[in-house]
């Protein structure tokens, strides 16, 4: 038998049990996740399918503003913006597309793509620049939009970031297509995210990218302190401990001369944290 007809019959094999599972006729979604469970239990589905299909389940009922970026943690390009006004906002944030504000109004006039700026890098000062001359047209979608239906929405129109808005019309957020298939497949890689077998990321003197599984005892290792891992075992764990709920993204919090903010999280856990040397007797 070939390798394509063997992953026919293991696709169809787990199709089949999956069809089996459901016969039990779950009567509300509640039933169905736990069928789905059940299944993995008995093996009948493997952990990664099972947390896909919960994150597929999640996003039809979650709306765009439970996970959106907040304006506050955006970088806005400003409308009259120079070259060398824009590349340090472009290396420090390490971003890939940034909303074009007008400052007059505060109102985004468009996307501009990191991308677009690599022919005038190129060019160096010869060549004439004005950002509105590369900025791309922009999506603007109401806080209570679906996920699912601005999943379909980014997929039909090639988008991949949208400017979301308030009742009044202003600008309360963005969210990128990433930011909807993290709450179904998981983590992704991006510009935050590091070699996977580390666990901490220096940025700068002060700045570290820090992934929440990271272990208390590697933490106090590496930063110097004693913080006890009798209630928690991660460094998410005791972050989560200190707000009191699950953060969302952007949400800060500060345990003695550290300040840390939720780089990456879903309604479930935190994935990524910035975590900032408030207190100089805290160095690394």
């Amino acid at each position: 038998m070939s390798q394509s007809q063997t992953d026919k019959s293991e696709n169809r094999s787990w199709i089949e049990r999956l069809g089996r599972v459901l016969m039990g006729e779950p009567q509300d979604r509640e039933d169905l996740v736990q069928l789905m469970r059940d299944a993995e239990k008995r093996n009948l589905l493997g952990q990664d399918a099972l947390a896909m299909i919960e994150g597929v389940l999640q996003v039809s009922e979650l709306q765009v503003r439970d996970i959106m970026i907040p304006r506050s943690k955006i970088v806005f390009i400003p409308r009259e913006a120079s070259l060398d006004d824009i590349y340090p906002l472009v290396i420090d944030s390490a971003h890939s597309r940034f909303p074009v504000q007008d400052e007059e109004t505060s109102q985004v006039a468009g996307i501009l793509l990191a991308k677009d700026l690599l022919s005038y890098a190129a060019a160096g000062k010869t060549r004439k620049f004005d950002v509105r001359d590369v900025m791309r047209h922009a999506i603007f979608v109401p806080e209570s939009k679906r996920l699912n239906v601005m999943l379909r929405e980014f997929r039909a129109n090639r988008n991949h970031m949208a400017i979301v808005i308030d009742e009044y019309g202003s600008v309360a957020g963005l969210i990128t297509i990433e930011d909807v298939l993290e709450q179904i497949v998981g983590e992704i890689e991006d510009e935050h995210d590091f070699e996977e077998e580390a666990f901490i990321l220096q940025r700068n003197d002060t700045e570290f990218n820090i992934k929440a599984l990271t272990e208390i005892d590697d933490f106090n290792e590496r930063f110097s302190t004693d913080y006890a891992d009798d209630d928690v075992d991660t460094v998410g764990g005791m972050v989560v401990k200190s707000f009191g709920h699950v953060p969302a993204h952007g949400e800060t919090t500060r345990i003695d001369g550290f300040l840390f903010e939720v780089l990456r999280a879903d309604k479930r856990r935190v994935h990524l944290l910035r975590m900032t040397i408030t207190d100089s007797s805290a160095e690394a």
